[in-house]
């Protein structure tokens, strides 16, 4: 097979049972990634996405890459892993670019940190010295400095600091260039696929259902996101995943200008830039089940926070607003490895870092799916001797 193949679920017709070496369910940018790698490695996958490729979390997504600006306290797990996978991101994108002929909009931008009032500065020096405690680069700029890199930055503030190695990708020409990407090694995208139910001998998932067939498989990778507690799968194998919903806005400079040299970001809202103009302004954080309506209120505080921060957002034109939901684990760890029964492996959870953590949670996936059983090889989602993550919650993983 040599083409990808895209097939609406009303166009179907009822098939017969189809094998496979991996079953990806999820087309995500986690799972469109994993399956490449997958692929790469001799694996004979398809992917079975629910909607489009990249239409939950991946499409709202901003996509910054920034381990070191958003460092948060008492998650050294999640920074060991946010800086791992943003140290394979420049081979990743080079690899995945001249593999499908697309530009992912990658750019290093560096970012800058800004405190707006006492109390954010208060909050981000010690971020500041928790960043030079782990010798990370980022430097404290007085307001002088951090204009010079960002000239229309608002007229009063007390500071920032400057992470100049952050950088940004545009999540929807990344989901293209995989689409691209698994094209060209013939992996095949079956798009408006629901999984209905899951295939089993004895207690070993060997596959799922859909309304139009059955997918056979060695082992079935879970990447649905937030929707990766599915029913289709017995309840102690469900992962502890839930939606976060997330409302981000998209604007654009009316001149076509650059809207910002840096990725932007103060204690409530992030400003992302894109090469073509566009300035994306997120998130929020909204516990509200799966509700994914875009609200007033929302776009209020984005653009009231935005404004704080670069006044020029007041004459940008508004391309639009969308919701999402992120998938939230109970420790805001991801859960990549083998999940609670037999076939089953988990590459979901990555709450807020999907876009960054993709590149590792694919090694990852396809390694311990290449690795023999008594391989040295070890997964970059270290784990403990019983075969557990350690930091992640016991899912009864099954060896």
């Amino acid at each position: 097979m040599d083409l990808i193949r895209v097939m609406p679920a009303e166009a179907k017709a009822l098939t017969e049972k189809r094998g496979f070496d991996v079953l990806v369910v999820g087309g995500g940018v986690i799972g469109l990634s994993c399956a490449w790698r997958l692929a790469q490695r001799g694996a004979r996958v398809a992917v079975v996405e629910r909607d489009e490729p990249g239409g939950g979390a991946t499409r709202v997504a901003a996509g910054m890459l920034a381990p070191v600006g958003e460092l948060s306290f008492g998650e050294p797990e999640l920074l060991e892993l946010t800086l791992a996978a943003a140290r394979l991101y420049p081979e990743f994108v080079e690899e995945l670019e001249v593999a499908s002929g697309e530009s992912t909009g990658y750019e290093q931008l560096g970012a800058l940190h800004v405190a707006l009032d006492r109390d954010e500065a208060a909050q981000l020096r010690r971020v500041h010295d928790l960043q030079r405690s782990l010798e990370l680069e980022a430097e404290w700029l007085p307001p002088r400095r951090c204009r010079e890199l960002e000239p229309g930055l608002t007229p009063s503030f007390h500071g920032g600091v400057f992470a100049a190695g952050e950088a940004a990708i545009d999540p929807r020409a990344l989901t293209v260039a995989l689409l691209g990407a698994l094209r060209a090694v013939g992996v095949e995208v079956r798009t408006g696929t629901e999984v209905t139910d899951g295939v089993f001998e004895g207690e070993r998932l060997v596959g799922v259902r859909t309304p139009d067939e059955e997918l056979r498989a060695e082992t079935v990778v879970l990447a649905s996101g937030a929707w990766s507690a599915a029913d289709w799968l017995p309840e102690h194998a469900r992962p502890p995943v839930r939606p976060v919903k997330g409302q981000v806005l998209e604007l654009r400079r009316r001149d076509g200008e650059p809207p910002a040299r840096h990725i932007l970001a103060s204690e409530r809202v992030y400003l992302v830039p894109r090469g073509d103009g566009r300035l994306v302004v997120g998130a929020t954080v909204e516990e509200m089940g799966f509700d994914t309506a875009v609200t007033a209120g929302g776009v209020h505080e984005l653009l009231r926070e935005a404004y704080r921060l670069l006044p020029d957002v007041a004459e940008m034109e508004l391309l639009g607003a969308t919701a999402g939901l992120r998938p939230g684990t109970p420790n805001n760890l991801p859960l990549v490895g083998p999940g609670a029964i037999d076939g089953l492996v988990l590459a979901t959870g990555h709450f807020r870092n999907g876009i960054l953590l993709a590149p590792l949670a694919a090694e990852a996936v396809a390694e311990s799916l290449a690795a023999a059983p008594n391989s040295e090889r070890r997964s970059s989602f270290p784990r403990n001797a019983a075969g557990k993550d350690e930091r992640q919650p016991d899912l009864g993983v099954a060896r």
